[in-house]
């Protein structure tokens, strides 16, 4: 029987970034704290055309600051320092900088295994117990938190377990806790491709009739595509050869980056916004993509999750309550609320406005880009948004 005081059940991003936001006053209070993960980080950082990344908005560069991983992350980091927001077929386009904003980017575009690196490297072995490659079979309350059953019959009692395994996270079901689902009858298609003009650091987000298309600067010239289409359409474009495939997508994308000369392996993601009924219980806190699971396409995901992460190691570490506490639990979940809120709604009614053919709402959508475009104080509230830095009542 193994004792600690936090588990954190998932060592992806979400999860290692709690276990390093907690770290620090955890060795000072001499809280033990299991970070359990079914795949191994491996021993370094191996570079991959493939690979996949995410895009990291200016109010995340903020909470890793503050965290200290800031300056390893930014080396394999490419700066966002323009977004061109337009819709096929409709001469309206707006245009957001990095200048404009008076910061030094938007955003950034991190690949996903650099981004794991960098956490999994910066985490102590004296504080964080590493349990990996495990997994957690079996979660039962006790009365005095949790104990977790896993794969290799090891148990874990914790004061306070931390649910962050994913969006179809077994656990949350196996809890009894339920989930609100909005399919978008979209599937997701991600790829890494090379452009033949130098993308500059600019970011493109096309909306087309079969849905909204991004591209993402990454380094060495490769863009991170996400071409989103009804589900039933995907399987004839992962069906396509090279050469085909970059031929339909140049004709929904356009030349602003010029022939578009090499695509990688295509994978198909379906989507559907998932938000968790509960998120906290005593003794019990739901993360990251088992509480909420959004459209890529906004690029809003992780960043929420980071917020969420920051927002309740600051709530933990300023209670004088035991761990697992449900008012603590509680008032966590009330501060987040309003952010998880407005960030849901902005994520899921830009996808479906910039997801939709109907002839009245398109040419309203268009309109509403030229308004971007003409208007500053909208276009700064949406470069905001994107940023992750208007959130909160009083932004930072």
């Amino acid at each position: 029987m193994l004792r600690v005081d936090v588990a954190i059940i998932g060592g992806g991003l979400v999860g290692a970034s709690l276990a390093l936001a907690l770290q620090g006053e955890a060795r000072k209070r001499g809280w033990r704290i299991a970070l359990i993960e079914p795949f191994a980080p491996g021993d370094g950082y191996q570079p991959s055309y493939d690979a996949r990344s995410t895009a990291l908005s200016y109010g995340s560069r903020l909470i890793y600051e503050g965290l200290g991983l800031w300056p390893a992350i930014a080396e394999q980091a490419t700066a966002i320092k323009r977004i061109h927001v337009s819709d096929r077929g409709r001469f309206a386009a707006a245009r957001l900088s990095a200048d404009q904003e008076n910061v030094q980017a938007l955003g950034y575009v991190v690949e996903n295994a650099w981004l794991g690196h960098c956490l999994w490297q910066a985490l102590d072995a004296e504080v964080i117990q590493w349990r990996c490659p495990a997994q957690v079979e079996r979660m039962e309350p006790t009365a005095e938190g949790y104990r977790l059953t896993l794969d290799d019959e090891t148990l874990i009692d914790c004061s306070l377990a931390i649910l962050a395994d994913g969006g179809r996270s077994s656990l949350r079901e196996q809890l009894g806790i339920t989930v609100n689902q909005r399919p978008y009858d979209q599937t997701a298609l991600i790829a890494n491709i090379t452009p033949e003009r130098a993308h500059g650091g600019e970011a493109f987000e096309r909306f087309t009739e079969s849905g909204p298309l991004a591209l993402l600067p990454l380094s060495d010239n490769r863009c991170a595509l996400v071409w989103t289409h009804p589900s039933r359409a995907v399987e004839r474009l992962l069906k396509l050869d090279e050469r085909a495939f970059l031929a339909e997508l140049q004709q929904a994308f356009g030349y602003r980056l010029g022939a578009l000369r090499q695509v990688g392996a295509r994978v198909p993601y379906p989507l559907v916004l998932i938000e968790a009924a509960e998120q906290v219980r005593a003794n019990l806190v739901v993360l990251g993509n088992a509480a909420h699971s959004l459209h890529p396409i906004a690029g809003q995901g992780f960043n929420l999750s980071l917020r969420d992460v920051r927002a309740l190691a600051d709530t933990l570490l300023a209670s004088a309550a035991p761990l697992g506490d449900l008012t603590t639990l509680q008032h966590y979940a009330a501060t987040q609320a309003g952010d998880q809120a407005r960030t849901v709604a902005f994520s899921d009614q830009v996808t479906r406005l910039f997801s939709t053919d109907q002839p009245l709402l398109a040419a309203g959508r268009n309109l509403g880009l030229l308004g971007l475009e003409l208007l500053p104080p909208a276009k700064r509230w949406f470069a905001r948004q994107a940023m992750g830095m208007g959130t909160r009542g009083n932004p930072q």
